[in-house]
């Protein structure tokens, strides 16, 4: 049932203040206590964080340790989890030319360190997943960056770091958070089909997968629901990002489905029913979004219950169109059943489809002015499912 499903939220999300590169923040700061108790109030399993989410960059290991148990005391008393920590290879300065793929060496094994200390980090918290978003991983012009040069390290980075899980024995895996741009003019592995075909050149293939963001793929025109399917199909994804976009601008990350409403309902679809009519990813239901910085704190938490809400909702349509008899139908007559069976016979060679009779005995005019497949009239119902009118 959807009231049982993981739902976490990013310290940097309902942790935004509002500001953005035009203005200055609309909201003050808040305690992690009084987030924690607001997150579990809105009905969440746990939280996510960066590392400077937690204490800043520049702090000291004192002050770095009484941040660190001041978040435990606040999990043990709200009994929230953290089922994924990452690292801010982003925000400060040292990285505006990226991080693992910085032109400089330096910043490049500085990187690593902090990446390495916050790997330490995420197995003391119990987090199962590393989220890697590699915002500052690109250029804006072509002759800044030598991208042959730039996989490179970067793949020696995830190799560094994945033997280091492996001595370490910790239960630990990777998740790539694909982005096309933006803060960079254009960042490396912008889609999911890049990272995949990227993890696949590494040395632990097995421990690293995928973070896809629905604005991050909805960004570069594509089609998210796509993306996941390929994803899952891949066996890699890891972690989700959920959020709400509207078309191909700059992030927007609104409130899941207050964007491509149709496409998040497809999307829940997928998730919990696209295993054989069963929930096809059993990890958290993560949302990666920024409250509006018209909203004061009634607004935050108000919002943060939107997500958890609008996906709970679109779950319960969901399951009342997979249980439509009428869509059951015209997915038979859709031939979508077809789909899911080899199109090869079982031992069936080249030799013995060449010499088949199917060939002259198949009759390809059928499909002019007949052989409808009904996909509009399917996806007709799907639409007044989402709208509640069935």
């Amino acid at each position: 049932m959807a009231n049982q499903t993981k739902f976490t939220f990013g310290l940097w999300t309902v942790g935004w203040l509002g500001a953005d590169p035009f203005g200055s923040a609309t909201r003050a700061v808040i305690s992690i206590e009084e987030t924690l108790e607001n997150l579990k109030a809105v009905g969440a399993y746990g939280i996510t964080a960066h590392d400077d989410d937690l204490f800043p960059f520049d702090s000291t290991e004192q002050q770095r340790r009484a941040a660190i148990e001041r978040l435990k005391k606040g999990l043990e008393a709200t009994g929230l989890k953290m089922p994924m920590l990452t690292t801010n290879l982003f925000s400060h300065p040292i990285f505006k030319d990226g991080a693992f793929t910085s032109n400089d060496r330096e910043v490049r094994r500085f990187a690593i360190r902090k990446a390495l200390r916050n790997l330490d980090l995420a197995h003391e918290m119990g987090a199962e997943t590393f989220v890697m978003w590699g915002g500052r991983e690109g250029a804006e012009y072509d002759c800044a960056k030598n991208v042959v040069d730039a996989l490179a390290r970067y793949r020696e980075a995830l190799n560094f770091l994945s033997s280091y899980v492996v001595e370490q024995g910790y239960n630990l895996r990777f998740a790539l958070e694909p982005k096309p741009n933006e803060p960079r003019g254009d960042i490396l592995l912008p889609t999911v089909g890049h990272a995949l075909g990227f993890i696949e050149t590494l040395d632990h293939p097995e421990m690293v997968g995928l973070n896809p963001e629905v604005g991050h793929e909805q960004m570069a025109g594509l089609n998210f629901v796509a993306g996941i399917a390929q994803a899952l199909d891949a066996g890699k994804l890891f972690h989700i990002d959920l959020n709400g976009q509207k078309g191909i601008k700059y992030d927007q990350d609104l409130v899941f489905g207050h964007g491509d409403l149709a496409n998040a309902f497809a999307l829940v679809h997928l998730l919990e029913f696209g295993k054989d009519g069963k929930i096809a990813y059993q990890g958290p239901r993560h949302f990666d979004y920024k409250p509006s910085r018209t909203e004061d704190w009634t607004g935050v938490w108000e919002s943060a219950r939107a997500n958890i809400r609008m996906y709970n909702l679109l779950h319960e349509r969901a399951q009342a169109f997979e249980s439509d008899p009428e869509v059951q139908a015209l997915r038979k007559r859709s031939k979508l059943d077809q789909l899911a069976m080899p199109t090869l016979n079982k031992g069936e060679t080249a030799k013995s489809i060449h010499e088949s009779s199917e060939w002259f005995n198949f009759n390809p005019e059928k499909y002019f002015n007949g052989e409808g497949a009904g996909f509009v009239q399917l996806n007709q119902i799907a639409m007044e499912h989402l709208m509640g009118a069935r």
